[in-house]
């Protein structure tokens, strides 16, 4: 399904990257697409916050209540998934080429878009969370084996430059 959103959206978005020509400017870019990313996990600790006070648990240290724990397990897990993911796009926009970097935004979108699918689902019951962490993982795994490829086969002798 991931690939088939980020290709619709790449075909069908009116939209296209700026002209980055410097790896400098391309890291920007991507550093900039990444604060709308965190979008999922700073509403997950709102609302983790807000759930943990409006809990009846009179040990604010003690046994924590589902809802609260729902709440603080998304919040870990998509900062962890974050930081993942970050630094896989900031090392994929250095190998991507002009016409392709339009990807950098719409990877961000999917992240933000599949941790708040991926918070709901796992709110729901937990049975269901798979698809959500399947749809911010499977992406992440690709990055990451895209960034080896490019690192080890295309271009190795760049690989320490």
């Amino acid at each position: 399904l991931c690939p088939c959103l980020i290709y619709g959206a790449y075909v069908f978005l009116p939209f296209d990257a700026p002209l980055l020509p410097a790896i400098s400017a391309r890291l920007v870019y991507t550093l900039r697409c990444a604060a709308f990313a965190t979008f999922p996990i700073i509403l997950g600790m709102i609302v983790s916050g807000i759930s943990r006070l409006c809990s009846s648990a009179l040990e604010p240290f003690g046994e924590l209540q589902r809802e609260v724990e729902i709440h603080r397990t998304y919040v870990s897990q998509s900062v962890h998934l974050f930081i993942l993911y970050f630094f896989n796009m900031a090392v994929l926009a250095t190998y991507l080429p002009q016409e392709l970097l339009k990807l950098i935004p719409l990877l961000t979108g999917l992240f933000a878009i599949s941790r708040l699918i991926y918070w709901l689902s796992y709110a729901i019951g937990r049975s269901f969370r798979a698809f959500g962490f399947s749809m911010t993982f499977l992406p992440l795994l690709a990055m990451l084996l895209w960034n080896l490829y490019s690192m080890f086969i295309l271009e190795p002798e760049n690989l320490l430059a």
